[in-house]
């Protein structure tokens, strides 16, 4: 175990990481100054001794305005020397009293960190108190997979660039490849990236990766509360795999069909929600639940309209979708993935379609997010998804519109090939990928402006169609 040093540093790491932490890709509030409180820290050991490993946990109340802030896991290593390749994630250098200059890292980037962490998921590693030297922390623990049975060790580790909302770290092991998510934005409650696709796993559905493990941990908020919640999740690696989008954006770049993998797509989203629907709880739709979803969408579109006053014109028939869909009969309500588009899947050699980050809508505070919900929004999600690769396509306009009118065709049988049939929802889809779409134009107005026009355009479409 780790001996803690109580000393000054210079400067200290709360200084380092305020100075780093919003240039970070998963920091929320981009633009502005942040304002840290450190909340509570723990440590991991390095078996040989030479890193110091520690995660703090910060409340972020830049963005707040009054309310709560946004607690962030900032993992942190601590070095003697600079670690080869790493740059990138050097968080600062810090002077220390007695172990004497320091190179602090994200600690994602750095192997000995992933090592242990792993080693913490499958309960070969325990934590320990971020402050008191030889303490364990028996509140930060993992939780082996039990269908998973190697322990697997680290030979490489990288971090994937394209993550947003979370750091994803893809370790090889001289075996099965795992890929580790670290959570930043921490909430109290579980994560559905872990009970979700653990409940799915545990059902044996074969279009999710098998699960290795997670960390469930609790920490202390501004009030001297604990918060528990999860940390981190591991699941296999599923090599020479790609993502649907790049599938669909090819093909559609090209004039080339994809009806046939949006068909078997579709199959594979129907059996996941019947999966679903059948190991964790479901609910009728009654008038308490329509009327809850039909407020959220008029919530979502007033915001929408404050960002692009543009769409003020089309207000009256927003109303009138939301009108229709308050009106009509609702599918039970149940989990679903909650952010569903082609991101989210992956075409494997010789398995197929498996679908991937079932955490739902990042900005979406957790507890919506673990609420149940109409499986419909997540096939509007991927017809807003297909549209999109249609608008990226460069094709001349009717061509991809085309193109996008035969894959959502196809997408949507195969959806009714395995059951429900979503077209004979029709006012409820439509209002939900209204829905989705205007969720887009606050996004992108907010953090794309180029591609706001993919969405703004779509609304349109959608209320002509409703006509």
């Amino acid at each position: 175990m780790a001996t803690v040093h109580d000393v000054t540093l210079t400067p200290g790491k709360d200084d380092l990481v305020l100075a780093w932490v919003g240039g970070q890709r998963w920091y929320q509030a981009k633009g502005r100054t942040p304002r840290l409180r450190r909340l509570d820290s723990w440590r991991l050991d390095d078996p040989a001794g030479e890193v110091g490993i520690e995660t703090l946990v910060y409340e972020d109340l830049s963005g707040a305005d009054g309310g709560p802030g946004v607690t962030y896991q900032v993992p942190l290593t601590y070095r003697g020397a600079p670690l080869p390749g790493a740059d990138d994630a050097l968080v600062g250098e810090l002077d220390h009293p007695v172990l004497g200059h320091r190179w602090v890292y994200d600690a994602p980037h750095d192997p000995v960190y992933v090592a242990q962490l792993l080693a913490l998921v499958r309960g070969r590693a325990q934590a320990q108190e971020g402050s008191v030297s030889d303490t364990p922390r028996p509140d930060v623990a993992g939780a082996p997979h039990p269908a998973w049975t190697s322990d697997p060790e680290v030979v490489t580790s990288s971090v994937l660039r394209g993550e947003q909302s979370n750091t994803s770290v893809v370790v090889e092991t001289g075996a099965e490849p795992v890929i580790v998510k670290i959570f930043r934005t921490l909430s109290p409650g579980d994560n559905p990236d872990v009970t979700l696709q653990g409940a799915l796993g545990a059902a044996n559905c074969p279009y999710v990766p098998a699960t290795v493990g997670h960390v469930a941990g609790a920490w202390r908020d501004a009030d001297g509360q604990t918060r528990l919640g999860h940390l981190a999740v591991a699941q296999e690696y599923l090599r020479g795999s790609r993502d649907a989008w790049r599938v669909a954006l090819e093909r559609a770049s090209s004039g080339t069909p994809f009806a046939d993998e949006a068909r078997a797509l579709g199959v594979v989203t129907a059996d996941i929600h019947h999966t679903l629907a059948r190991v964790l709880p479901t609910r009728p739709a009654d008038d308490e639940l329509v009327a809850t979803q039909v407020s959220g969408m008029r919530r979502r579109a007033s915001l929408a309209l404050g960002e692009v006053p543009a769409l003020a014109e089309h207000e009256p028939a927003f109303r009138d979708v939301f009108a229709r869909a308050r009106a009509a009969r609702w599918p039970a309500m149940q989990r679903i993935h909650g952010d569903y588009h082609l991101g989210q899947v992956l075409h494997v050699p010789d398995r197929g379609w498996v679908v991937i980050d079932f955490e739902g809508e990042p900005l979406r505070p957790l507890a919506e997010r673990n609420a149940l919900d109409a499986p419909l929004r997540d096939v509007a999600g991927m017809l807003r998804s297909i549209d999109y690769a249609g608008a990226s396509s460069g094709l001349p306009d009717a061509e991809a519109a085309a193109w996008v009118a035969e894959t959502s065709r196809a997408f949507l049988e195969g959806y009714a090939e395995a059951g429900h049939d979503a077209r004979d929802d029709a006012a409820v889809l439509t209002a939900l990928t209204l829905d989705k779409a205007l969720y887009e134009v606050v996004y992108e107005a907010r953090n794309r402006p180029t591609w706001l026009a993919i969405p703004v355009r779509a609304v349109t479409r959608l209320l002509q169609e409703d006509v």
